[in-house]
């Protein structure tokens, strides 16, 4: 990650190969529960609603999976919008790494 992954962004940085998944010292991640804006009858709220419920439910599970922390935590952290800094991505598993310095080929 160069700058920031926010959202979606750091949803799929978290899920890249395992060992790949690496950021620049200055970059940010947020993570947090999916947005969504609806209008018409209420019927077609209520199905847009329990949709979300259920995308939530399901993106939560799979970020637990790639950053190897509890459905709990994660559900805690992404109530709200939670950024984060690159040492802090890397302690939360979200990626692998922190790149100090270019690494020079053997």
């Amino acid at each position: 990650c160069i700058g920031q992954a926010c959202s979606m962004g750091a949803f799929l940085l978290a899920g890249g190969a395992e060992g790949k998944r690496h950021c620049l010292p200055n970059s940010r991640m947020m993570i947090h529960q999916p947005l969504g804006g609806f209008q018409g009858q209420a019927s077609d709220i209520d199905i847009h609603a329990k949709e979300i419920l259920h995308i939530r439910h399901r993106l939560n599970s799979l970020l637990a999976h790639h950053t190897g922390q509890s459905l709990e935590t994660i559900e805690r952290d992404t109530e709200r919008d939670n950024f984060m800094s690159a040492e802090r991505a890397a302690e939360y598993g979200l990626i692998d790494s922190v790149i100090n310095k270019r690494q020079m080929p053997a």
